[in-house]
């Protein structure tokens, strides 16, 4: 059936034209993304493949360099829909009295997406090989230096006494400054970890996802009046993404190599396909947008042990699952 569904997915017409509500009338969307990396492989597949066009809908990709740059481009306007951590939004929930702040409309990523990166190889390594080191992780509060915390912490092993977690740099930051000389250790993601192992400049050396485990990583995210105004127009959307998941499941490697290609130019062939397939044996990518309530309680749960929450954030005050359920009711029908 999941075959069925996905070869119906690819070559299937739109069944419904493009028709925007409210103010916002135009079939251009503005994504932010908290950053650019193969970790969000069926956003990419869904615009190079023309998804987005049998849709109707134009795509502007951003930057946005942080997840905290993103959501204020999307309360700001400049941003139609922000590719980022949920935690982004379980923070602004937080901090508004009234409960109308940006939702998370659509789950993308299962686990982190960052990887361990030494100075050198190390096949043997241990989680005791940290013990005294330095780890630089991004920026306090975001979700890779959360995650890679929380982890290390069911392994036994507590910041600041065990060993030093370096939390002043952007994650876009990290493998220039880890380059520089600074710290033992440090994440990043795909295609940037494999690239910076290939050129001999260190070493994947483990897992964050394989370490922290399932949790819901990077979603999309919009304002209510968006999904209210424009329902039809984020159906569209998040439609065009799952065909991308599908793509990126089923489809042979190298044809999803050829499919990421145009948006990461200055990547090797080989390197984006160690990516995929990285990424592929962690079960990284959400097999559905719909975002359930016990992962979002693991969630919030590395959130309060990194000391970023105190109590506890309503489930409804940061997810609608509403538009992504139509998806997956539209990918079943068919």
């Amino acid at each position: 059936m999941k075959k069925i569904a996905f070869m119906l997915a690819l070559f299937m017409i739109p069944m419904f034209a493009f028709a925007a509500c409210g103010e916002e009338s135009s079939n251009k969307i503005v994504i932010s993304e908290v950053t650019h990396s193969i970790f969000y492989a069926p956003l990419y597949i869904a615009i190079n493949n023309g998804y987005f066009e049998d849709e109707e809908l134009e795509i502007e990709l951003l930057n946005g360099n942080g997840s905290n740059n993103v959501m204020t481009s999307i309360i700001s306007g400049q941003a139609t829909i922000g590719l980022a951590g949920p935690e982004t939004a379980v923070y602004t929930a937080q901090q508004t009295t009234d409960g109308t702040s940006p939702k998370v409309f659509g789950q993308l990523t299962a686990c982190d997406g960052s990887f361990l990166v030494g100075r050198t190889a190390d096949e043997e390594f241990s989680i005791e090989d940290l013990r005294g080191k330095t780890i630089i992780a991004g920026r306090r509060g975001g979700m890779p230096a959360m995650t890679l915390e929380y982890a290390l912490k069911q392994q036994g092993m507590v910041a600041g006494v065990d060993y030093t977690l370096n939390l002043d740099y952007d994650f876009g930051m990290v493998a220039t400054v880890f380059e520089s000389g600074i710290g033992d250790y440090c994440t990043m993601f795909e295609p940037v970890a494999s690239e910076y192992e290939a050129s001999g400049k260190g070493a994947i050396v483990a897992s964050i996802g394989a370490l922290g485990g399932t949790v819901p990583y990077t979603a999309f995210i919009a304002t209510e009046e968006y999904l209210t105004d424009n329902a039809l127009q984020a159906e569209q959307f998040l439609r065009a993404v799952y065909r991308g998941y599908l793509y990126l499941m089923n489809a042979n490697i190298d044809d999803v190599v050829d499919a990421l290609m145009p948006s990461f130019a200055g990547s090797s062939e080989s390197g984006i396909k160690s990516a995929i397939e990285n990424y592929k044996s962690l079960n990284a990518f959400a097999s559905t947008p719909v975002m359930n309530e016990e992962g979002y309680e693991r969630l919030c749960e590395i959130i309060r042990s990194a000391g970023q929450l105190t109590g506890s954030v309503e489930f409804s005050k940061v997810i609608d699952n509403t538009i992504a359920k139509k998806v997956v009711e539209y990918f079943n029908y068919a």
